[in-house]
């Protein structure tokens, strides 16, 4: 019975993805991928793990994304085929959910000239925080970031999930503002380089969604506007 019941949620959620991908309208913010391409560098893509749909509904067919090897992962992976998306399972940490493997099998996507987007505090978070995976997909890809902010005009915010999960409603108009594009400098540490994509990310949600960005500090906060 729970078997049958996850196809048929699976084949639901399916069908919810092609639906959003054919009503929904995307306009896209600050595009700088041609310029990176010139400049010889691949690029691969950060999203928080609340805004992962709405930004998969958006991102270009081919895309590879990870997702978890939970039973709720399993759900989302029709969702990701039927939109045209690569499905890697795992995480982005390590041990025994399979996050080491799984992050390999993404650096492997991209150097094969794929992109891909990684939801950077997933599964369970902190929201908002970066973690070590989204720093070691570009090194090991010799990729640049770019944080990708997509927002519904129509959405429902899942407020008790520990992410405030967004669903995106059909016939949004869905809003992606992608950040400064961020390589590894050199002799910069992969700790620095983290801390640099996090700095980013909270620029990107603080300026563009202000209601769902996380608390920041009032020492920093006329700094991060200002760099906005």
């Amino acid at each position: 019975m729970k078997r049958l019941l996850t196809q048929f949620v699976a084949m639901i959620l399916g069908v919810y993805g092609v639906t959003l991908r054919m009503t929904c309208r995307v306009h896209l913010h600050h595009d700088k991928r041609d310029e990176v391409t010139q400049k010889g560098y691949r690029f691969v893509f950060g999203a928080g793990h609340a805004y992962q749909i709405a930004g998969l509904v958006s991102a270009d067919p081919g895309t590879g994304a990870m997702v978890s090897r939970s039973r709720d992962g399993g759900m989302v992976v029709p969702m990701l085929k039927w939109c045209g998306h690569v499905a890697i399972r795992g995480s982005s940490g390590t041990g025994k959910k399979g996050g080491g493997p799984a992050l390999q099998a993404l650096i492997k996507h991209v150097n094969a000239g794929n992109t891909a987007m990684l939801a950077f505090d997933g599964p369970r978070g902190p929201r908002g925080q970066v973690q070590r995976g989204l720093a070691m997909l570009a090194l090991k890809t010799n990729s640049a970031v770019f944080f990708a902010l997509a927002i519904p005009s129509r959405r429902l915010i899942l407020r008790k999930t520990w992410d405030r999960f967004q669903i995106p409603l059909p016939f949004s108009r869905i809003d992606v503002y992608f950040s400064e594009p961020i390589a590894i400098a050199p002799q910069e540490t992969l700790e620095q380089f983290q801390g640099r994509l996090q700095l980013a990310w909270d620029r990107l949600e603080l300026r563009y969604d202000p209601s769902e960005a996380a608390p920041t500090p009032k020492t920093n906060l006329s700094d991060q506007k200002s760099a906005a």
